[in-house]
């Protein structure tokens, strides 16, 4: 007698496994073979594919767009797996294969909704180009969106099962003495542990040094059309106490420019003195604090400390430095200046944003420290009107020498903080302590009684109705710019920019999707200068109404400004 195992009594021995003799109706074919695939995870992909078609804070290439999409393809396809498994889990089961007409169903399903998707996609990326003055994306690039979201996705689930496979490597290995519950679990950690390492311990080391050996090859370049100045006014040239071969690529590039005595005279229609420039390179000196007393002393020896107004500047990166918006400083300080900066690194900007900002704190404390230290000793009545400036990741450093808005205005006369990145330590004190009923996209600090911030300085920094007495610290941030709005919070947590009213320059429709909206800035942040002055990254245009609200030129007025705006074009 057979016993049944439906019947809910003893099992017998398992049955060997029977090749598949599946037909289809009765037209004897065989069954067909869907792809290896999660139903589950193939509904969460398409889910989260359609969301990433949404708009975010600047417009997306194809490429791009088929980078986001493959990312949020390859997560919504785990959250699907996971949700399966624990479904299971819960209902006490194993996997079962689901049936024909689900996978025929998910296809309809599937194309429908991307379909609509993608066209209300190209739809908000028409009107966030037209937002930002920009010409529509050819066809060609946007077809190519779906390819790159396949191939992404497919690269990336291909990582996640080698790594599944290892775990269940190691947990076979494991199974040998201990149990298969732990041998499971441990083999899993062992592989999440490892990846964990190699990416946060040798490979980040790694490609920081490869990236410091490479562009320290660059950084002996010299662009093209920059000559040793002839000037004892400017680091490099005849008298300086730093080399000029010290100075590294955009060192020579920054001391080598700007304008001369007789152009400001023009501008101004007075007599104009020659803006002195200064500046040391990583190969001036071997740390960052005998480098910044060289440039201090080289700034000394040029006679900084006798002229009207000083500017310790925080470099960016490989040491570049906005020369429109130093140009502007020197513009409407009539001439009467010194600028003061120093290199930290060899690697650019988008590099050191994500693995060097020890190095720009310690550069932009000890800079400013060692310049505040001359200053200090100088009779009160001889001292020149102290500013400090940082763009990007120089703001970052730049803010690493005060410890808040107190100290902001005791030892400063002005401060210019130029897209700041949202990890900056003030930047996050003074927009997560703005007033009540001030937006974090253009947040009011205190009454705005020493630090201001605006979208478009044009406009002014509010609030408009207060005074703006002593010390006055200025941070300009966009609404579009991905460098100030992106945060690993994005994540899981919707920020405050994306439940108020957006900004000038960002759509009512872009909403904020968990997981999603992170990846969609993410991929903004490579492309945040790739778009018109005024937007995303880019600032120069706004350095002149910015310079003229903290130095406070006389008799300033609007055609003084188009006047200085047209000539940092030219």
């Amino acid at each position: 007698m057979t016993v049944s195992r439906e019947a809910g009594l003893a099992p017998g021995p398992p049955e060997a496994p029977r090749p598949s003799t599946a037909r289809s109706g009765t037209t004897g074919r065989p069954a067909r073979r869907w792809p290896a695939l999660s139903l589950p995870g193939s509904w969460g992909a398409v889910l989260l594919v359609c969301a990433s078609l949404t708009p975010s804070l600047l417009p997306r290439s194809g490429v791009a767009q088929g980078v986001v999409s493959g990312i949020s393809a390859a997560m919504g396809y785990g959250l699907g797996v996971l949700a399966a498994a624990v479904w299971r889990a819960l209902a006490d089961r194993g996997p079962r294969p689901p049936r024909r007409w689900a996978w025929r169903a998910f296809l309809a399903g599937a194309v429908l909704l991307t379909a609509v998707a993608f066209l209300l996609g190209r739809r908000w990326q028409g009107a966030l180009r037209e937002l930002m003055g920009m010409p529509a994306e050819p066809l060609g690039p946007v077809l190519a969106a779906p390819v790159v979201a396949v191939l992404v996705f497919a690269a990336i689930l291909a990582v996640a099962r080698a790594a599944r496979a290892a775990g269940r490597g190691v947990a076979r290995l494991l199974g040998r003495w201990i149990g298969p519950s732990a041998a499971r679990a441990l083999g899993a950690l062992t592989v999440a542990a490892l990846a964990v390492l190699v990416v946060s311990g040798w490979a980040l080391d790694g490609v920081l040094a490869a990236a410091d050996r490479t562009f320290a090859l660059q950084d002996q370049d010299t662009a093209e059309g920059v000559e040793r100045p002839s000037s004892t006014l400017r680091s490099g040239g005849p008298g300086s106490l730093i080399g000029w071969d010290t100075l590294g690529r955009e060192g020579r590039t920054f001391v080598a420019g700007g304008p001369a005595a007789a152009e400001i005279g023009a501008f101004s229609g007075t007599t104009a003195a020659e803006p002195i420039r200064i500046y040391s390179g990583v190969a001036t000196a071997e740390d960052v604090e005998t480098r910044a007393q060289a440039a201090v002393d080289d700034l000394q020896r040029a006679g900084g400390f006798d002229r009207a107004r000083l500017l310790v500047a925080t470099t960016t990166g490989r040491g570049w430095l906005d020369a429109g918006s130093l140009t502007a400083f020197e513009y409407l300080a009539g001439g009467d200046s010194a600028v003061v900066a120093m290199q930290y690194s060899y690697v650019p900007s988008g590099l050191s944003y994500l693995v060097d900002q020890s190095r720009a704190r310690a550069a932009g404390r000890e800079l400013f420290d060692a310049v505040y230290e001359r200053w200090t000793v100088l009779p009160p009545d001889d001292r020149p009107e102290l500013y400090v400036f940082g763009e990007s990741l120089g703001s970052f450093g730049a803010e690493a020498a005060f410890s808040g808005e107190y100290d902001l205005r005791n030892r400063v006369t002005g401060a210019l903080f130029v897209g700041p990145p949202n990890f900056n330590a003030l930047h996050t004190e003074f927009r997560d302590g703005r007033d009540p009923g001030s937006r974090e996209v253009e947040p009011v600090y205190r009454g705005g009684r020493t630090v201001r911030f605006s979208t478009e300085v044009s406009a002014g920094a509010p609030p408009a109705d207060q005074p703006w007495t002593g010390s006055r610290v200025l941070i300009l941030q966009h609404p579009s710019d991905p460098v100030t709005w992106w945060s690993p919070s994005l994540l899981l947590e919707r920020p405050d920019w994306l439940a108020e009213e957006p900004g000038r320059d960002v759509l009512p429709e872009m909403t904020w999707i968990p997981l999603v909206t992170f990846w969609q800035v993410t991929l903004d942040m490579p492309f945040s200068t790739d778009v018109p002055e005024g937007h995303g990254h880019r600032y120069t245009r706004e350095s002149v109404d910015a310079w003229a609200l903290l130095l406070r030129p006389p008799d300033w007025t609007a055609e003084k400004a188009d006047q200085l705006r047209a000539l940092l074009r030219r």
